[in-house]
Formats: structure tokens, C-alpha cells, sequence
């Protein structure tokens, strides 16, 4: 009796889409080019933005491979899922949305459904090592996702099993 969250099951019907199945075939590159973002790389802090009918990502290129991925999944969720101009916008709703963006971004570079894929169940430095290879993040982002994954297995098993004692 599992669930998934909303943010769970829109990047798997995302992915799916654009027939993106396994942890190999997750890049900037490949993601941009099949929704048409540009996407420049620049000495300031990554930033996504919509102009003229198009779609920019600016990624920080004195950023490592990993904090790139990162930072493009991050601003990917502003482009898929927010409007308006931060700059312009009341500072809870910019701070809710850089919380969703936040969120997403963990999400979308180590999707649910790849880490099912893989049968993890714990998060011992060997897991995280492993999860921070091949989904190319840095060690700290893959420690923090498995957590949550690990997190929420913890409490769909608490509540099956309560659910099983009402019965």
C-alpha cells in the first residue's frame, strides 16, 4: 500500500514523456533540447528566464558537473511550474516557490522511481556513494535524498502497519 506524492508522480509522467527511464539518460543537455530551453553558462548565480516566448537557464559555470545538474533541475522547476518575476514578487511567495523549486530539484535529479529501480533501502556511505555516481550529484544532495526516500518508506510502513491494526 505505497503512495507517491504529487511532485513524484509529475516527474515520472515528465521523464516518461520525453522517454526518459534510467539515470543514464538524465542531462542538461538532453532535457533542454527536447523542451527547447537555451541554456548559457555565465560567471553569475544560475537563474532561469522567460523572455519573448522562450525559455533561459543560466547555469554558473565556475560550478562543478554535479552542482550544474543540480542548479538546472532547481531553475527547470521555476520554468515547468512558476510565474512571475521574483524580483517584483512578495517575499513569502518567492520564498514558497524557492522552497517548491527546492523540492523539485531533488525530485527531478534522483527521480522515485529510478531509486525503486535500484532496491535501496538504507543510506550507508557505500549507498550514497553509489546513488551520488550514478545520478551524478554531489555526496551531500545524495545523502539528503535518500533520506527523504528512506524517510517516507519509514512512514508508509508505520502506516500500513496501523492501518492493518484497525482493521
Amino acid at each position: 500500500m505505497g503512495y507517491t506524492t504529487y511532485t513524484e508522480d509529475f516527474i515520472k509522467e515528465f521523464y516518461h514523456k520525453m522517454n526518459i527511464l534510467t539515470a543514464e539518460q538524465l542531462s542538461i543537455k538532453t532535457i533542454s533540447n527536447k523542451l527547447g530551453i537555451h541554456v548559457f553558462y555565465w560567471s553569475d548565480s544560475s537563474q532561469a528566464l522567460y523572455n519573448d516566448g522562450r525559455y533561459y537557464i543560466f547555469l554558473n559555470e565556475n560550478q562543478s558537473p554535479q552542482q550544474q545538474w543540480q542548479d538546472f533541475c532547481h531553475e527547470l522547476s521555476h520554468v515547468l511550474l512558476h510565474t512571475g518575476d521574483q524580483f517584483h514578487m512578495y517575499p513569502l511567495f518567492r520564498e514558497y516557490q524557492e522552497f517548491k523549486a527546492n523540492n523539485f530539484m531533488y525530485h527531478a535529479c534522483i527521480p522515485t522511481f529510478m531509486l525503486e529501480a535500484l532496491s535501496i533501502d538504507d543510506h550507508t556511505p557505500q549507498t550514497i556513494m553509489k546513488v551520488m555516481q550514478i545520478f551524478n550529484v554531489e555526496y551531500d544532495f545524495a545523502f539528503r535524498r535518500l533520506t527523504q526516500y528512506n524517510n517516507k518508506q519509514i512512514m508508509q510502513r508505520l502506516h500500513n502497519m496501523a492501518f492493518l491494526n484497525m482493521r
